[in-house]
């Protein structure tokens, strides 16, 4: 079954799909590995693991190159994230195309201007609703696969209120994404109402120490929501531990009582299977 299958499978399931952020093969790989059914493409966090913040600015090539890499070595759809599509609606189509070509299920596109921000900074500005609604069709049309899963994010609560947000989300249903995806609601009272306002599947951003709360699982699929996306705690983590080993090789030369807190090289070897590829090598040896 294609990877776009696989995703409208879960999404026809009844069930939420979790699908935890990653930004490169081998956080991809983990997280399928920790059992979860999706991966989430955190275009933040591949911003990030390059350094620099998620303002739009690595250029669209360069996410489709992380996304192609992400796609090789897991089994499981990726989400991924196609920021605002990297421009007007050519640019949109453009990126449509390279993003599908990487081997992913599904892109959410938003209605930020280009370039973006954060979904949960401040100060920012969105494009005219019937801009956005162009961009999804033009991204629609560039698709070859009717499976692919387009998702349409609005950033429209931080900027022109509640409700324009909930108008502009079903809009871009009707426009022709497949998910609609409200950003950063500020309490459990406005997830509870786009999840009865909005048709058809919905996303969610859940992440700890953003401006949405952190509802469990159960009661976001009892709301009404199909998929929760966590971006960037899997990084922040990450984050964390470098900082506590690099620290430790610091102050005692070595990260020897840290021993318990990392993979051991045989741990990391069986994640990046690398006894599969030297008998692969073997096998192809004259």
């Amino acid at each position: 079954m294609r990877a776009t299958e696989t995703l409208r499978a879960l999404l026809n399931s009844g069930r939420i799909t979790v699908a935890p952020g990653a930004y490169d093969g081998l956080s991809a790989r983990l997280v399928e590995r920790a059992g979860f059914p999706a991966v989430y493409a955190s275009g933040g966090a591949i911003a990030r693991s390059a350094g620099v913040p998620d303002l739009g600015l690595l250029p669209m090539t360069a996410i489709a190159d992380r996304l192609a890499s992400m796609a090789d070595v897991t089994g499981v759809p990726i989400i991924a994230d196609a920021d605002t599509g990297y421009g007007n609606a050519l640019n949109a189509q453009a990126a449509a195309r390279a993003f599908e070509r990487t081997g992913v299920a599904a892109f959410h596109i938003e209605d930020q201007t280009f370039p973006k921000r954060c979904g949960h900074y401040d100060d920012k500005s969105l494009v005219p609703t019937g801009e956005m609604v162009q961009k999804l069709k033009a991204v629609r049309d560039a698709l070859h696969d009717p499976d692919f899963i387009v998702i349409a994010r609005t950033d429209a609560i931080a900027v022109e209120g509640f409700a324009a947000a909930l108008d502009r989300a079903a809009a871009y249903v009707e426009a022709g994404a497949d998910v609609s995806f409200v950003e950063a609601p500020t309490s459990e009272a406005e997830i509870a109402e786009i999840g009865k306002r909005l048709p058809g599947w919905k996303l969610i951003n859940m992440f700890e120490g953003g401006k949405t709360p952190l509802l469990p699982v159960s009661r976001l699929e009892a709301l009404g929501y199909h998929v929760v996306i966590i971006p960037s705690d899997t990084q922040r983590a990450a984050i964390k531990a470098m900082q506590r080993v690099l620290a430790t090789i610091a102050s005692d030369g070595s990260a020897t009582v840290m021993r318990a807190d990392m993979a051991s090289f045989a741990e990391r070897e069986a994640i990046v299977e690398t006894a599969a590829y030297l008998a692969l090598g073997k096998d192809y040896a004259s």
